[in-house]
């Protein structure tokens, strides 16, 4: 059955990654500035860690039927729900990262009056790539279950609704490759992550020193 469908699955597949990486985009842009501010601001992490928890502690799937209701059937929701599926490592490891940074780093900073802008850039940032590539590379597999989650509530292509269709009319093969797929994208978008990580942040390979 895979076999039969090699051509639609092309398609579903693209539908998938779309989603998948539409999600992540939006989780990385909402995120990493979230996290800005839960650390430059005791005031605002105080009033937004709860709601964040929050928002990560209610099933995806009872949230995702509203979002489409509200936002209509197309990829954009899916984005959505992958967005809320995804964007709470973003802003834990993050948040974690920049609040890492050691003390005499910030004392050295203050003491050559650098703005906080620019210690931001040239100091927090630079020692959080780690934490952010870590909830990254989180983030980009759980997009993927996200994707897949918007697909089962409502949907008429890509890999969730390939799975959805095959169950319900018994054709195991078909569901087994789309899941395989599925897998494998999951895998390639992991690996995709740790490429850039690697590249940003050439330090954490003990092999390139060599």
């Amino acid at each position: 059955e895979g076999w039969d469908w090699r051509y639609r699955f092309i398609e579903h597949t693209w539908v998938t990654l779309y989603e998948t990486l539409g999600g992540f985009a939006l989780s990385m842009a909402v995120g990493v500035p979230l996290a800005v501010l839960i650390v430059y601001s005791p005031t605002l992490r105080l009033a937004l860690y709860p709601l964040i928890i929050l928002a990560q502690s209610v099933p995806k799937i009872a949230i995702a039927p509203v979002l489409l209701l509200i936002l209509g059937f197309g990829e954009f929701p899916k984005m959505v729900v992958a967005f809320l599926v995804a964007f709470f490592p973003v802003v834990v490891d993050t948040a974690t990262g920049l609040a890492a940074t050691p003390p005499e780093l910030l004392d050295l900073s203050r003491s050559y009056r650098a703005s906080r802008f620019k210690t931001f850039l040239k100091v927090r940032l630079p020692l959080a790539l780690p934490f952010i590539f870590a909830g990254a590379k989180v983030a980009i597999t759980l997009s993927v279950i996200g994707a897949v989650v918007g697909e089962f509530v409502g949907s008429d292509k890509g890999l969730g609704y390939v799975i959805l269709s095959a169950t319900s009319y018994w054709k195991t093969e078909l569901a087994f490759s789309a899941m395989i797929i599925l897998s494998l994208m999951a895998i390639v978008l992991f690996a995709a992550v740790s490429l850039v990580e690697r590249w940003l942040c050439p330090w954490l390979n003990p092999e390139a020193e060599g």
